[in-house]
């Protein structure tokens, strides 16, 4: 049986995100006194008293809200009741009962679904806040006074929802490649993972900056096992204006350093600008296997020679990683998505290779017997051997007599000779080149 899920719901600004953090023990949800922060549905495991659910933590409610934004939010905060075990709903003791907050516990009654009242920012340790029977004319049992801030009342708080939740088996954790979906804002990250999904549990709108939070799905098809990223758009520094933002595109950043696999999304449509290189670097930079997917192929125009005039211009334009695939897709019509998935999983394995140390020193005698190693002032270069300390990146450690004589030029035909002979595609190389005493 899989694990039980509980939805933490209510109005905007209420300090859902805050307490969902807290009882997962990490800043997965973006966290800002700006209501609306939230907007998709944030997934964060946790334990208690012996029982593990899975979390999940919703953009404010806003019953009958005519803003498209809020809208789309307040029907993912409804996915999210409708496929829970139980919910959380998180009420404000500083505000008192609000029309907003009847409106949602009436959803609530309706869902039939088991509820515990959560009222937040009762900061105070000691005795119960008198304000805390307002609360009873929400009619959805005893509320229970917690501060998300400090932690008082968690415990309680977990106690009853550990109760409410049926008996499973553990389950393993979901094992699948994490890939991070990144690229500038727009260019259909949120609408592949989508695809993906077959079902929109991501925001899509033509409004940049749609969505905030790093977001993990879990997608398993005929592909295999995969845990989607889909990671807020990432602008030049100097465009970034809000505090959410930053913390948006931190959260970006953070996924890959989290991800196996990072896909750069590029806007056919658009083009590549330098912002570009610049998403793709970090990837780069952190060793992860990369793909490059120019998105939104299904909108241009072309002919029998486009695709290849354009994967030498984007070649060019990232010569830096010019071991990463490029591909040509269609998030929005799934043109080319199984290839994406099958390169998905080449890629990661590339990345993960591990190569045996006779193997290694058979191809460093075979290149250094082909283009002898530089010499200066008389002294020339020694290689001794190569070894594999490490993959995701595959790195290699090199032994010579001297490192200042392993110039950066022949560091390449080194690195060339490995790719050539065992591929290594879509991933970064490490050379590590170190002294060898006497």
């Amino acid at each position: 049986m899989s694990r039980p899920i509980v939805a933490i719901v209510g109005r905007p600004n209420v300090g859902k995100s805050t307490l969902f953090n807290k009882l997962i023990g990490e800043r997965r949800s973006i966290v800002d006194d700006t209501p609306g922060v939230t907007r998709d549905r944030i997934f964060g495991d946790t334990e208690w008293n012996g029982k593990s659910f899975l979390l999940v933590d919703t953009g404010g409610l806003e019953v009958d809200s005519k803003d498209l934004i809020k809208s789309h939010t307040t029907k993912q905060a409804e996915i999210a009741i409708d496929g829970s075990d139980a919910v959380v709903m998180v009420v404000d003791l500083k505000s008192g009962v609000t029309a907003m907050d009847m409106d949602i516990a009436s959803l609530l009654r309706r869902s039939k679904k088991p509820v515990i009242l959560c009222v937040n920012k009762a900061d105070s340790i000691g005795e119960t806040p008198m304000g805390l029977y307002e609360f009873y004319s929400l009619a959805l049992g005893d509320p229970i006074a917690v501060s998300s801030i400090h932690g008082h009342g968690t415990g309680d708080l977990l106690d009853e929802i550990t109760k409410l939740l049926p008996d499973c088996e553990d389950s393993e954790e979901y094992e699948g490649i994490k890939v991070a979906v990144i690229g500038r804002p727009n260019s259909g990250k949120s609408t592949l993972v989508n695809f993906l999904l077959g079902e929109k549990r991501m925001i899509v709108s033509d409004m940049p900056g749609t969505t905030i939070d790093a977001v993990d799905v879990e997608v398993e098809n005929d592909a295999g096992k995969f845990i989607f990223i889909d990671t807020a758009g990432i602008r030049r520094k100097s465009k970034v204006e809000s505090g959410v933002e930053r913390y948006s595109v931190m959260r970006a950043f953070s996924a890959v350093e989290r991800s196996d696999v990072a896909v750069i999304m590029i806007d056919a449509s658009e083009g590549f600008v330098a912002q570009d290189s610049k998403v793709a670097g970090y990837a780069h930079e952190e060793g992860k296997g990369c793909i490059i997917a120019v998105n939104k192929w299904d909108i241009i125009e072309k002919d029998n020679k486009t695709m290849d005039a354009m994967r030498k211009k984007y070649m060019s334009d990232f010569s830096f990683m010019s071991y990463a695939p490029i591909i040509f897709i269609s998030a929005k019509t799934g043109q080319r998505v199984d290839r994406l998935l099958e390169l998905i999983k080449f890629v990661d394995e590339q990345n993960s290779m591990r190569i045996s140390t006779g193997k290694l020193n058979d191809m460093l005698a075979r290149a250094v017997a082909r283009v002898e190693p530089p010499s200066d002032k008389g002294k020339r270069l020694k290689i001794f051997y190569i070894t594999q300390p490490s993959t995701r990146p595959p790195t290699f450690v090199i032994f010579v007599n001297r490192a200042d004589l392993f110039h950066f030029s022949y560091r390449r035909y080194i690195e060339n000779q490995i790719r050539s002979t065992f591929g290594l595609e879509g991933t970064p190389v490490r050379i590590i080149v170190r002294e060898r005493d006497s």
